[in-house]
């Protein structure tokens, strides 16, 4: 207690805390003093300029602003003297001069006119400025200038919360105003619409459109209850708000987790309207007879293929299909896709449907197009599979690496925390073959050759060795395997990998001190290390990095892959992987076998199941018969999809689980509409090993059944004893597999809403850093793995002289099967586009606009050209969620040896100017996918 100070508080003495303003203790201590341009959030600052705060301090002149004035011992100060209050009553009336009256304003419930209302404040005598026009560019959000009170909560919401540097005040005197950029229109700026702005405006000058009707542009954030749960798209697994009216979504708010501390991304805060879009599906179909299966049904009218039935009927129909394809050819016929966007009981319930029912491991997700070869390495080299530390870390780190990962676009609201790191003055080296904003905040930004990571990775490490910058007791306490690495090391300088990296040995040497010499320092990668046939050994080199330098374990250091999908940490945790059960136990393993033989009572397969792409392979030999898919779409996320799509065409029986009809549904013997992610209850698990609770905010619509439900329903037809009622059933079950859940229960999630992983105590909130004091491997050690430069799986040539890389955008995600649903996000960005560097685009006579044909050895797409000064010379880059132009039509399905994972990240491709003539359809799949394409 000695660090508190004590003064006097409207005649109570009264105690600050360290840093604490008057504001803030009198909060505290319960008194309501008015605020406009203070918002007592995480990563606000105070700033006093709206002076609505003010208060009277005993013995000075003038009132202060109790926002940014810090207590000092023996202060007295007075909130409610006649003074203050007319001074802070002045104010007001001094602002609502300028305000449309309040039933004509934006946001009729907005801060500003709870505080005119507390104060009493309905009209004033001054004379008001003129009407300014709204500012409607944005398809997600209204500007109405005309209630602005330049108060600056937006500029720092943008510039010091979410760091996108687009907000400033711009003009003097009553010209004063925030403007986008140079005074742009918004939706003609840079705005990325994050909406930090509209959430931190108090007056309604910044709105979401959802909200505010286009003709008047009156609205209210008024809503009837708001409901608590978690943003369904990337693994930063941000806590947000469901505001609710007349039972739909109004708006969505950013919640104070721990992962985002309010923030939201354009997807998480805009992207919410896809669960009404006219093509959910509502009722169960199955696919009528005769009819050639294909990606060649319009989602708006699936009754030219299916007729609805009911659910008795669908289900029956499912099951039995799928019991007559393994009676004929035996379980191992039998495979499962779950999805890495359900929740963690059903990914468990699922896994354990296939595993029980047909004696097979064939289960898999999209963890095998994502992270598999990092999992596989971080498994080998430290015995887990999840990161050693929560990217909330960056804030003790002093050098924080970002290779392969592009985190403004596919992570946004962790980007800000990488943003924010670099502005308190950490170094940050950024590794990636394209250009991204990340390189704005960099000490250093490596634009490498695509596919030279190892090469490069080795370099730098040999540099750390070559100059001694290793730990040395690090090395000797917790790791194995250093002298080996150490000589292969030796032929990897900096001048000999130069020419094949594209990157100066000079530079190569000052990025290899700044990390060897770092006290604190942190390695983040996302799919450009994974995606590679070289992605397991991208990330051994990465592990070795780490350890050598003695970087895990501490605050501030760590491994941490961005984690894809929502759910996809906890989907592979319950067990969604072919040669894993629940919490990575080993198939293989004699122990763990009869372990989870005992927990579900029946026999189990002890050989390994197929990945997701040895199952397409293999449904294209015929050797998968029958296929169970919920949630997941690889008519679009597989990479050569013409076969890819003939494999899941010559199916005999193919249960499709989905809440829109999606390219792999097209394909389906019967589809089960299926619960949207407010729909449902249930929990998931993000990037920070953060176990979180999704609650459910709407009803089902239509004929809709929960997911969970739907699971149940066919184990039971297909002969399973099971009970299960709820999600909380599910989840008990899952603690007696799974010894990752101790201490994390159901109830407590419902009250916290989230808990990181392992947690030592039920009290406790989770480690952020773990390893600190060992591996959990036989010798408590991690490993060293040396890595060799391989070339990948497909190389240019004179025939196809480009290399193609593949990758998400900021407003898509993954398949586009919600993102290009959700009005605005479809508005922001509304067809494909291949990314050129303009010099790239000149040589081959395509102007920036212009369609442009992008073929490789598998297939052609057509799309717009975009001229991109961010991307190499001689690379192309092409997002995959549009099925107008697929991009995995293009690319390479050769695997990693170890991860099994597909080269989405390089193959060879050429361009040429689009005249309008089909693309090529290579003959294995043309009968059952040429119309679709």
């Amino acid at each position: 207690m000695t660090d508190q100070l004590l003064f006097t508080l409207d005649g109570k003495v009264v105690s600050a805390r360290p840093g604490e303003t008057i504001w803030q203790v009198a909060r505290r201590e319960g008194i309501d003093i008015p605020h406009l341009c203070w918002l007592p959030e995480p990563g606000y600052r105070a700033d006093g300029n709206c002076r609505a705060c003010m208060v009277e301090v005993e013995g000075e002149r003038v009132l202060t602003a109790s926002c940014i004035r810090k207590p000092a011992p023996d202060m007295v100060v007075k909130t409610a003297t006649e003074r203050a209050v007319k001074a802070r009553r002045m104010v007001m009336e001094l602002l609502i001069a300028d305000q449309p009256a309040r039933q004509d304003s934006p946001d009729r419930v907005a801060p500003f006119w709870h505080w005119a209302e507390v104060q009493g404040i309905e009209t004033s005598r001054f004379p008001a400025n003129g009407m300014i026009k709204p500012d409607l560019s944005h398809p997600a959000m209204a500007v109405n200038l005309d209630a602005c009170i330049e108060c600056g909560l937006c500029v720092r919401a943008c510039r010091e919360v979410q760091v996108n540097d687009v907000i400033g005040m711009a003009f003097r005197g009553f010209d004063a105003k925030p403007v986008f950029d140079f005074d742009d229109p918004m939706g003609m700026s840079t705005c990325v619409a994050c909406g930090e702005c509209v959430q931190a405006c108090p007056t309604g000058a910044l709105m979401p459109k959802s909200i505010v009707d286009p003709l008047t542009q009156h609205g209210t954030r008024e809503v009837d209850r708001e409901v608590h749960s978690v943003c369904p798209y990337c693994g930063v697994g941000c806590q947000l708000s469901y505001q609710i009216k007349d039972e739909k979504i109004a708006f969505v708010q950013g919640r104070d987790g721990y992962s985002n501390e309010n923030r939201l991304c354009v997807k998480g805060r805009f992207g919410f309207d896809y669960v009404a879009n006219p093509q959910r599906l509502m009722k169960p179909l199955i696919r009528k007879p005769g009819l050639p299966k294909g990606v060649n049904v319009d989602p708006a009218d699936p009754y030219t293929h299916f007729r609805e039935a009911s659910w008795e009927e669908a289900l029956d129909f499912a099951a039995s299909g799928l019991a007559k394809v393994a009676e004929k050819h035996g379980g191992h016929a039998i495979a499962g896709f779950g999805s890495a966007k359900c929740t963690n009981e059903e990914a468990y319930l699922f896994q354990k449907l296939i595993r029980t029912r047909f004696r097979t491991n064939n289960v898999d997700h999209c963890t095998r197009l994502c992270h598999a070869s990092s999992v596989a390495a971080l498994i080998e080299g430290i015995g887990s599979g999840a990161v050693t530390a929560t990217f909330n870390e960056v804030e003790h780190a002093d050098v924080v690496m970002i290779i392969g990962a592009n985190p403004t676009e596919n992570h946004p609201v962790a980007a800000t925390f990488f943003k924010q790191a670099a502005k308190r003055g950490a170094k940050l080296i950024v590794i990636d073959p394209r250009g991204q904003a990340m390189r704005e905040y960099a000490t250093y930004m490596l634009q490498f050759k695509p596919a030279s990571d190892v090469a490069l990775l080795n370099a730098i490490m040999h540099v750390i060795v070559e100059e001694g910058l290793y730990d040395v007791q690090y090395l000797q306490a917790y790791t194995e395997n250093f002298e080996k690495l150490k000589q292969h090391l030796a032929s990897y300088s900096p001048e000999s990998v130069a020419r094949i990296t594209g990157i100066d040995a000079k530079i190569i040497r000052e990025v290899a001190r700044t990390f060897g010499r770092a006290e604190r320092a942190m390695i983040f990668w996302g799919m450009g290390i994974s995606q590679h046939v070289h992605g397991t050994d991208n990330a051994r080199c990465l592990i070795a990095l780490a350890l050598m330098c003695g970087q895990v374990g501490r605050p501030g250091t760590g491994l941490h892959p961005l984690r894809g999908q929502n759910n996809v940490q906890g989907a592979s945790d319950a067990g969604l992987i072919p040669m894993f059960y629940p919490d990575y136990a080993d198939v293989k393993s004699r122990s763990v076998h009869k372990m989870f033989e005992d927990l579900w009572k029946t026999p189990l397969s002890e050989k390994p199941g197929l990945t997701v792409v040895e199952i397409i392979n293999a449904a294209n030999r015929g050797e998968i018969r029958g296929m169970y898919i919920q949630g997941e779409n690889p008519a679009m996320s597989d990479p050569d999809l013409d076969h890819a799509r003939a494999g899941i065409a010559k199916l005999e029986h193919l249960v499709v689980q989905d809440i829109f009809l999606t390219e792999t549904a097209m394909m389906a013997d019967v589809v089960l509409p299926s619960s949207a992610w407010p729909e449902k209850a249930g929990t998931v698990t993000n990037t920070n090993r953060q176990v979180q609770m999704g609650r459910k905010a709407l009803k089902l619509p239509g004929d809709t059944r929960d997911d969970l439900w739907i699971i149940i329903e066919l184990a039971k037809r297909l002969g399973l004893p099971w009970t299960y009622q709820q999600p909380s059933e599910v989840f008990a079950e899952m603690k007696l597999a799974m010894p990752s859940l101790d201490n994390i229960t159901w109830a407590r999630l419902e009250k916290e809403s989230s808990v990181i992983y392992p947690c030592p105590e039920p009290n406790h909130p989770g480690e952020a850093v773990v390893f600190g004091d060992g591996f959990p491997t036989e010798s408590r050690r991690a490993k060293l793995v040396p890595a060799d430069v391989l070339p990948p799986a497909e190389v240019p040539d004179d025939e196809f002289p480009l290399v193609l890389i593949t990758g998400r955008q900021l407003e898509h995600w993954h398949t586009g099967a919600m993102t290009r649903r959700a009005d605005v996000l479809d508005a922001l960005e509304p067809g494909p586009t291949a990314s050129l560097h303009p010099r790239t685009l000149a040589r081959y006579g395509v102007k920036a606009g212009e369609n442009v044909r992008v073929t490789t050895r598998r297939g052609s797409i057509e799309l717009i050209a975009r001229a991109d000064l961010g991307i190499q010379e001689g690379n192309v880059f092409i997002p995959f969620a549009y099925v107008e132009a697929a991009a995995n039509i293009l690319t390479n399905p050769q695997l990693d040896p170890i991860g099994k994972i597909p080269e989405y990240k390089f193959c060879a491709v050429k361009i040429e100017r689009a005249h309008g003539k089909a693309p090529r359809v290579p003959k294995p799949s043309l009968e059952v996918t040429a119309s679709g394409l």
